[in-house]
């Protein structure tokens, strides 16, 4: 009898046994093209609670319909209430129309004798309007009391909502707008070795600086022990040509992964497009007009990463003598010498050793004696 085997999934939990990224499902993917998270949150106890704990993250990351209506509606919403205290000022201190005050009578705050006066009053006191026909007494110290509490919590609440449409609008999310990947990633032939490529270019002249480019393998993993974890996070390492170094990202640049047998994708089938996993990309950098810190991210799919191709070249010179980026060429790929699997070229991936070894054999068999050749990589 077997014994069951014990599953364990990430927050994208599902109670089937479809793989989360599987063949038969293109369309599901944790991370979409344009770096959001296509992941859903459930049954988070006091979730409404844990949002309002933190006012701050969640005023920035409302939407801005929401939180120019939440903006309006916050203004309007104190001036109405701290309209009412003073209509209830008013009638407390005998001031209002109805109780025909004597002539002599000093109200405690001058033509406000109606709720309508008393909400003028507010919204004048509270964007420091003063038209100078409706003013506060030095009959009521109750008024005078309640008019600097209005002034002091009304600031104070404007300095939180102008704080936070600020925090949002100079947040580095649209500079990661003109951060572009390649729509695919492509595995060719690279000074010898099997290398998967992407593509990324900076679309503003203002540069990123300290950029990094790493990369996350999302696939099912089987545990010694028997245990499948779902979407389990495995680092892939990107360099441009040899250097793992901060780029200097001013043209549209090639970030290679050697497919070798340390890679985490040697077990996964490039080759045909098929397979259980999802790559995903990511880049960070520092923004250099606002030293603000920017991530931009994208993923790829098995099908949408193509053996055998590469890019076409994006980098032109003009007739002025300028460096000329076509982005209508960005994503273009083109079909690469053929290359053999990812275990034959991590064997034998050097050309040059290649050649030489080849040449040994030749002459051995011219000899009558063949011999059997490997280089050391030594």
């Amino acid at each position: 009898m077997t014994s069951a085997t014990k599953v364990y999934y990430s927050q994208t939990t599902q109670t089937d046994s479809r793989p989360l990224i599987g063949s038969g499902l293109r369309k599901r993917r944790v991370m979409t093209k344009d770096g959001r998270s296509n992941v859903r949150m459930e049954h988070i106890a006091d979730k409404r609670f844990l949002y309002l704990k933190d006012l701050w993250t969640t005023f920035i990351d409302m939407q801005w319909r929401y939180k120019l209506l939440l903006f309006s509606a916050t203004f309007a919403g104190t001036w109405f209430i701290f309209g009412v205290i003073w209509y209830l000022v008013a009638l407390l201190h005998g001031d209002l129309l109805e109780f025909d005050p004597p002539a002599n009578h000093t109200p405690c705050v001058m033509q406000v004798h109606t709720l309508t006066g008393a909400f003028l009053f507010s919204l004048e006191s509270q964007t420091t309007i003063g038209y100078g026909f409706r003013y506060i007494s030095e009959e009521c110290p109750l008024a005078i009391v309640l008019l600097i509490s209005q002034l002091v919590l009304t600031t104070i609440m404007e300095i939180f909502i102008t704080g936070t449409f600020l925090a949002k609008i100079a947040r580095p999310k649209k500079r990661a707008e003109t951060i572009k990947f390649s729509q695919n990633a492509v595995v060719a032939q690279h000074n010898g070795k099997t290398c998967l490529m992407i593509r990324v270019a900076n679309m503003r002249k203002s540069l990123l600086i300290g950029c990094q480019v790493t990369g996350k393998l999302l696939n099912t993993y089987l545990t010694k022990e028997g245990d499948c974890i779902r979407l389990n996070q495995v680092n892939v390492d990107f360099q441009v040509d040899t250097s793992s170094d901060s780029p200097f990202l001013i043209l549209p640049l090639t970030f290679y992964h050697v497919v070798d047998d340390s890679s985490p994708l040697r077990d996964t089938a490039l080759r045909t497009g098929e397979g259980d996993f999802e790559l995903v990309v990511i880049l960070s950098g520092t923004v250099e007009s606002t030293s603000a810190t920017c991530q931009v991210r994208t993923s790829y799919l098995p099908e949408e990463i193509l053996w055998g191709y590469e890019f076409s070249p994006v980098i032109s010179l003009s007739a002025s003598g300028k460096y000329v980026a076509d982005f209508s060429l960005f994503d273009q790929v083109v079909k690469a010498s053929p290359l053999c699997c990812v275990h034959e070229t991590v064997r034998f991936g050097d050309p040059e050793k290649l050649k030489l070894e080849e040449t040994f054999r030749e002459k051995s068999e011219r000899e009558g004696s063949p011999l059997s050749v490997r280089i050391s990589n030594v």
